[in-house]
């Protein structure tokens, strides 16, 4: 442990590999900096409100969070009878959870990977509802 290096301030954490430059064709569109957005606009607000959750998110485990997501999910796919609204808010949290990492990776995924996320998000979404009307 003593040779471990320690990630500069402001850079990524170790094992993290940063987004590989790819050569962009004349017509495409340039991609978006996520720092220069706009104070006005939503994305920009979203990206700026989430910037303290995850640094706190970074300093934990990355297993906990999978971990932890895992449960929720599980926990709330199992729960059944009297206890189905606990389940849907188990259920609740995940989609929530996964909607804001898609919302946060939006302008980087292609089309094809920002359709499966969505299809999970609401998925999950949906799966929690019929849990609150005690349907699933």
């Amino acid at each position: 442990m003593a040779g471990k290096k320690r990630p500069k301030k402001g850079g990524l954490p170790p094992g993290v590999k940063g987004p590989t430059p790819q050569p962009r064709a004349s017509n495409q569109r340039p991609t978006r900096d996520p720092g220069n957005q706009p104070a006005g606009t939503p994305r920009g607000n979203l990206e700026r409100a989430s910037i303290p959750i995850l640094a706190r998110l970074l300093s934990v485990p990355r297993w906990l969070i999978v971990v932890l997501m895992g449960t929720f999910l599980f926990l709330g796919l199992i729960q059944t009878g009297g206890l189905s609204w606990l389940g849907g808010i188990f259920l609740l949290i995940v989609g929530g959870f996964l909607g804001w990492l898609l919302a946060l990776s939006w302008p980087v995924l292609s089309p094809g990977r920002r359709l499966t996320r969505v299809i999970v998000v609401a998925a999950v979404l949906g799966i929690a509802v019929l849990k609150f009307l005690g349907r699933f």
